[in-house]
């Protein structure tokens, strides 16, 4: 099975209006670039979108919010993007706001194959609105499922053309989850090398849960805000 694809337009060309998309990253630290782009560009409208924010209003996923291509938001922490906010408020985006550990756990269930789990997380509040409550050891819990995808997509380091993915520090958080919880995951990468170039125990995901990889360019890697110590005269 050959899963390295030419560009980010051909490894997404079957996805459709109204799709669910797993995006990685953690702000804007180890998106998919390119993958977003592709998206924005093709026009596919409709999307719900899991992630655990929703960009910037210039930048990620707030490119695809600003072109109304995603009716729901599954996220955890959204508080950067002003776009969203006023789609939120005006009722012209679903929004499903998850406790950051729950949808960490609700994505690592459904790459296990795991259907629910009980957590305390939310007990009390509207998130725990029509869910499962029992008590464990005096303590209620609530029952939250397992999150799956249409397609999961992520952003590598280096990847190879079996599809085993390697991260660099921090740009790992989401994304290793997400590629085992899509029905297919495309993963981007700066560096697509050939099999056997990898360092095994250096390989965060395995290529078994790949289904799509192809090489990005032109990473911009930007952050939500740049803080710098001023220098001591």
């Amino acid at each position: 099975m050959n899963k390295v694809f030419a560009s980010a337009e051909a490894a997404i060309q079957d996805i459709q209006d109204g799709a669910t998309l797993m995006l990685g990253g953690f702000g804007l630290n180890g998106i998919p670039e390119n993958t977003i782009a592709a998206l924005v560009k093709k026009g596919v409208k409709e999307l719900t979108c899991i992630s655990n924010n929703a960009g910037v209003d210039d930048f990620g996923l707030g490119l695809l919010l600003k072109t109304r291509q995603i009716k729901k938001m599954m996220s955890s922490y959204v508080g950067e993007n002003a776009e969203f906010e006023r789609q939120l408020l005006s009722g012209e985006l679903e929004v499903d706001l998850i406790p950051q550990g729950t949808l960490a756990t609700r994505i690592q269930m459904a790459g296990m194959g795991i259907p629910a789990f009980f957590t305390p997380a939310g007990y009390g509040t509207e998130i725990a609105e029509g869910k499962e409550v029992r008590v464990f050891n005096g303590k209620p819990h609530l029952m939250e499922m397992a999150l799956h995808a249409d397609f999961a997509i992520v952003k590598a380091w280096k990847g190879d053309t079996l599809g085993n993915l390697v991260f660099r520090k921090t740009t790992r958080n989401f994304s290793t989850s997400m590629a085992k919880a899509g029905n297919i995951t495309i993963a981007e990468v700066e560096q697509l090398v050939q099999p056997g170039e990898l360092d095994p125990d250096e390989i965060h995901v395995a290529g078994v849960y790949v289904h799509r990889i192809f090489e990005g360019a032109n990473y911009e890697k930007r952050v939500e805000r740049k803080t710098v110590k001023l220098s001591e005269k």
